[in-house]
């Protein structure tokens, strides 16, 4: 596969006015997928964003754009990304574009596309892009520009959509839960949902200004959440991203339960009302405590590479049905095309209902061992995960950890950093491993 120049892992992300993330691009990036997506058909493409301040420059350029290559264009506003694939689906649109840099802080931005089908682009047509990016700018005749409506109702279909995954039978009445919005595109969608189905909601998270999005709040940062929920005696809390599509929950003690640990209280229901289709995919972040917790089930386990693509490319090649990362990106096919944070904390509601048990009980026979995630910044061309220091730092561990630990080192698809993974059975063992390796990468940096 030819290297591509502007997508990565999760679509185009940056700091806003810098490198790729410009207006200049923006407008052309709409023009040539414009020109890729363009079809017999609707000709239409969905927009939606995230609640950061730069959503509205980015949502203009890539209007434009789309226009100028004769594409009508549907705009959402603030729209978690779940929400796009889903009514990019329902709308038969050629496609969805999502304006978010999910978890990253406000001054970033990025934009990804979904297919008509709601999942994301294939590696070829993304290639096509950035080949008609190449190209100069030619506006089609201005009796076939693209015209711009507005989808008024897109929060009501999404939290109809939502509620559809949570079974008749059952209600969330007299359960109290804190749902943390991350002062993200799910602030006026995840309280409705949860309440919806009978829930007592404390949100939280839920004030976006359009530079607060993922500041302190939010599943990339637990400490409010966790502190909420006891305060308030809750019986868990839901703790979205910036763009809604990863969740991390946390139990009545105020214990963190993490995607893996979503993952196994997904497959256990599953396999305990007969409807689990093969295994379960993780990543190679994923923890040994879910490989083992699942491995006492019976159930396969299998890993990818790090991204929620390579999760569902593996789902896809195994026939599988559930998948995810410790991040909390989680996949049940079942019941979407992408990851979906309202929707896996649905998911995991119902079975606290159908087998009359709490969060703590769910997660009761899986033993995480302690696993620490350094990260390190650098900038520049250079790697320096080919360096012979990095590389001997890692060999020491390795040997140190023997067949009870794991090292991961690699780059982020999605930010300036280097990621230093450790994990074995002593947390004061593993930290100091994992610091010795992060020295090694920053003393070249």
């Amino acid at each position: 596969m030819t290297m591509k120049k502007f997508f990565g892992t999760d679509g185009i992300r940056g700091k806003v006015g810098a490198g790729k993330m410009t207006p200049e691009l923006a407008l052309k990036l709409g023009w040539a997928a414009g020109r890729v997506l363009s079809r017999t058909g609707t000709q239409k493409v969905i927009i939606g964003k995230d609640t950061r301040i730069s959503g509205y420059l980015f949502e203009s350029a890539m209007e434009a754009g789309l226009s100028a290559a004769g594409l009508n264009v549907m705009l959402m506003g603030p729209m978690p990304t779940p929400a796009v694939a889903y009514l990019t689906r329902t709308f038969r649109a050629e496609a969805g574009v999502v304006i978010s840099a999910s978890h990253n802080p406000y001054y970033d931005n990025g934009i990804k596309f979904f297919s008509t089908d709601g999942s994301k682009l294939d590696d070829e047509v993304e290639l096509e892009i950035e080949r008609e990016l190449e190209k100069p700018l030619i506006c089609v005749e201005s009796h076939l520009l693209g015209k711009v409506s507005r989808i008024d109702d897109a929060p009501g279909r999404y939290i109809e959509y939502c509620k559809g995954n949570f079974p008749a039978e059952h209600t969330l009445r007299g359960l109290k839960i804190v749902v943390d919005c991350a002062h993200g595109a799910t602030y006026h969608i995840a309280p409705n949902v949860f309440r919806e189905l009978g829930a007592d909601v404390i949100a939280i998270g839920d004030k976006p200004d359009g530079l607060n999005i993922n500041h302190e709040v939010g599943a990339t940062s637990m400490a409010k959440i966790c502190e909420t929920v006891i305060s308030e005696k809750a019986d868990l809390g839901i703790a979205l991203d910036g763009d809604g599509d990863r969740i991390m929950m946390v139990n009545r003690h105020g214990k963190v339960i993490d995607g893996d640990e979503i993952l196994y209280i997904l497959a256990c229901d599953a396999q305990s009302r007969g409807v689990l289709c093969g295994g379960v995919v993780g990543t190679l972040m994923s923890n040994l405590g879910l490989h083992l917790a699942l491995q006492a089930l019976d159930i396969p386990f299998a890993r990818s590479n790090v991204g929620d693509r390579y999760v569902m490319t593996l789902l896809k090649e195994k026939g599988w049905r559930i998948g995810g990362e410790n991040s909390g990106h989680i996949l049940n096919l079942d019941h979407g095309t992408t990851g979906d944070g309202i929707v896996a904390g649905i998911l995991v509601l119902a079975a606290m209902c159908r087998q009359n048990a709490t969060l703590e009980e769910l997660t009761a026979n899986i033993t995480m061992l302690p696993q620490v995630l350094v990260n390190v910044r650098f900038e520049g061309e250079h790697n320096p995960l080919t360096s012979v220091e990095v590389l001997e730092a890692q060999k020491l561990v390795e040997s140190q950890l023997g067949e009870r630990g794991r090292v991961l080192l690699r780059k982020s698809g999605t930010e300036p950093l280097i990621r230093v993974m450790v994990e074995g059975d002593v947390e004061a063992d593993v930290i100091k491993h994992a610091n010795y390796i992060a020295d090694a990468v920053r003393n070249l940096v």
